[in-house]
């Protein structure tokens, strides 16, 4: 479904995209890093299934569901709380050095840039990845040209599924609820478009904690964002 029969057969004039799962393929460096997270503290690795299934609520609780095994955690205890905050120190210090080392960008996903950047669309990555591996992770990639706008996981009080960083975001760049668009690959991108009003777009190729997209109502679902075009 091409953006234009998203509003009226105008084009967007705001794109905002989510970041790992929809435009890069990031989880073999969290993977690394969540592995050697866990062989520091003394445990098994997790591997790259399991990583793909835990990304996209930022890496607070990325590395919760490491430390747990699986994608819900009980709620943590004092004692909880010393392991993670040494688990979260190990982790930053393993992906800042591994950060984009694997990612690859996704099929299709710069030729979209390109198009709606010569259309005059204004873009912004709004993603839950804490701020500072982000701008390193779109350079890496050759992203960067493409967004005026960065909104990280670190960037306001609250992350998505929360509407406020789409809303900002959409701000910054001048648009509106008519004439903005959100593109993500999870439940937590399709509920912030909805809560800010605004349409959203959702891959299949992403992560989406393992689960299919299709029936969490976004306004589309496509396999590549050629379709987009």
């Amino acid at each position: 479904m091409s953006l234009k029969g998203l509003f009226n057969a105008r084009w967007p004039g705001v794109a905002l995209f989510d970041l790992d799962g929809t435009l890069v393929d990031s989880a073999p460096d969290l993977a690394a890093a969540v592995d050697q997270m866990l062989a520091h503290l003394g445990r098994s690795p997790a591997g790259l299934a399991n990583v793909r299934n835990w990304v996209g609520n930022g890496s607070g609780i990325l590395v919760r569901r490491a430390l747990a095994r699986q994608i819900d955690w009980a709620p943590p205890t004092p004692k909880d709380d010393a392991l993670f905050k040494d688990a979260m120190a190990i982790f930053y210090h393993a992906y800042q050095q591994l950060n984009g080392q694997q990612a690859v960008v996704f099929d299709d996903v710069k030729g979209c840039l390109a198009h709606l950047q010569t259309l005059g669309c204004r873009m912004a990555v709004v993603t839950n990845k804490p701020d500072q591996f982000v701008s390193p992770l779109l350079k890496q990639t050759g992203l960067d040209q493409y967004f005026e706008v960065i909104v990280g996981g670190d960037t306001l009080a609250v992350k998505k599924p929360d509407p406020a960083p789409l809303l900002h975001a959409m701000e910054k760049l001048g648009g509106t609820r008519g004439t903005t668009v959100m593109v993500g690959d999870s439940a937590a991108d399709i509920s912030a478009a909805r809560a800010a009003g605004i349409p959203c777009v959702a891959v299949r190729y992403g992560y989406n904690f393992g689960a299919s997209v299709d029936s969490l109502g976004a306004d589309a679902v496509v396999d590549s964002l050629s379709e987009l075009l």
